[in-house]
């Protein structure tokens, strides 16, 4: 079970947040996943929501530089459509390493990525008016939660995809999705995850 800590160790540190991501890592987690839009001016930042001019945000390159070679990255994009004047996904792509993955819910955001990337890893979600069938060209398939099932996870093990579950931070629903066939989950509560899935040592 892959345990992804959700925008950091963000039960912890305040959420996408170098000092979550630093957590995170302490923790000994294999991937971080945390947001990405584009300011005003361009600049790829690390937040959930829009970016306002009046706050401070670390940028892409400081989160990727702070993980490589201690973590995976998992980038999503947030709506990526919305700042396609600023080549979001073109500059991203360019920025991971052999190690990274890239996340949306926008599947042409995903397909651009793997075109101007071939072999990179891209998460795709789905529900929410998209298939599992429609992510079968991703390495993985993420689920909500509330709609992770057994039946879900299957069909999307059957496509070659991994399947993963977002947001889980109760133990008995961890163990539950493991049971189900879920391949990770992303979890605010990574220290928990840890616990139940420790990470092997490398051989």
């Amino acid at each position: 079970m892959l345990v992804i800590a959700h925008r950091g160790a963000s039960s912890e540190r305040p959420e996408n947040t170098l000092a979550a991501f630093e957590r995170a890592i302490e923790l000994g987690v294999e991937w971080i996943e945390f947001d990405v839009h584009a300011d005003a001016g361009g600049r790829l930042v690390v937040t959930h929501d829009k970016p306002v001019s009046n706050r401070a945000y670390p940028m892409l390159e400081e989160a990727l530089e702070l993980m490589r070679g201690r973590a995976g990255a998992m980038v999503e994009l947030k709506s990526p459509v919305r700042y396609r004047q600023h080549a979001v996904v073109a500059r991203t792509v360019r920025l991971l390493g052999p190690d990274d993955a890239i996340v949306s819910f926008q599947r042409p955001a995903l397909e651009e990525a793997r075109a101007l990337r071939p072999g990179v890893r891209t998460v795709q979600h789905v529900g929410f008016g998209t298939s599992i069938r429609a992510a079968r060209e991703a390495w993985a398939a993420g689920f909500a939660e509330s709609r992770a099932t057994g039946r879900g996870l299957a069909a999307a093990r059957r496509l070659g995809l991994v399947p993963l579950v977002y947001t889980v931070n109760e133990p008995a629903r961890m163990r539950a999705l493991d049971t189900l066939g879920a391949g990770g989950i992303f979890t605010d509560r990574p220290d928990l995850a840890l616990r139940l899935f420790p990470v092997a040592p490398p051989r």
